[in-house]
């Protein structure tokens, strides 16, 4: 199907001629991701397989990887989730009921494990390159984050953060017009709206913003 304002959101790759590139709001199977429209994966050699990248997350502990629209997402990425974390309070960290035989005697309860909630990965985000995001991060709507680079605090919405550990370098705009951007939701228009609008979107000058047709 040929969308006349842009690619189907319902389709796995928006351009055939560059496979690299996928939407992958349609092919994750486990329920507790939740993927935005156009949010994309872009990886050479295996971009439909993002649930790989997604580890140590199991139903039991019940956490969430949340991203939302239009957020590009490069290679190498991984969503550390909370199953990862083991006990600290007892002697040892060992997770011994992983390996059953009748360790499983020692299986913790929630409530003993260092839990960091949901992941939460906003709109219109970048990342770079073998990111490592680690339990109950946020990252808010239009950051970017660099490169090789270790999340493991909440980052701010439109700033530029990078480093292991990684940490916010610079605000991308002022504050008053990043408040104009969180408040406009840009990502939430209608295709048609984004088609209509695209050219201030991708502007040089993003102040052009608040020239908008808003019809």
């Amino acid at each position: 199907m040929t969308y006349f304002y842009g690619p189907d959101p319902k389709c796995a790759h928006p351009n055939p001629d560059l496979t690299r590139i996928c939407f992958i709001k349609n092919t994750v199977t486990r329920p507790n991701i939740i993927i935005g429209d156009y949010t994309y994966y872009d990886d050479p050699e295996d971009s439909e397989n993002f649930e790989a990248h997604v580890t140590h997350h199991y139903d039991f502990i019940g956490d969430k990887l949340i991203i939302g629209k239009f957020t590009a997402i490069a290679k190498g990425v991984e969503f550390v989730m909370n199953g990862a974390n083991h006990r600290m309070a007892s002697v040892t960290t060992y997770p011994f009921s992983l390996m059953r035989n009748g360790w499983e005697k020692s299986i913790p309860s929630l409530d003993e494990l260092p839990l960091k909630g949901d992941t939460v990965i906003g709109n219109d985000v970048w990342i770079g390159q073998n990111v490592t995001v680690l339990p109950g991060v946020h990252i808010g709507d239009g950051a970017i984050i660099g490169a090789d680079s270790v999340v493991a605090k909440d980052i701010p919405p439109y700033t530029i953060a990078a480093g292991n550990p990684c940490r916010v370098i610079r605000k991308r705009f002022d504050d008053e017009l990043i408040e104009y951007l969180l408040a406009l939701k840009w990502w939430d228009w209608d295709a048609e709206k984004i088609f209509r609008n695209m050219e201030i979107l991708c502007s040089a000058d993003p102040s052009e913003i608040k020239n908008i047709d808003n019809r």
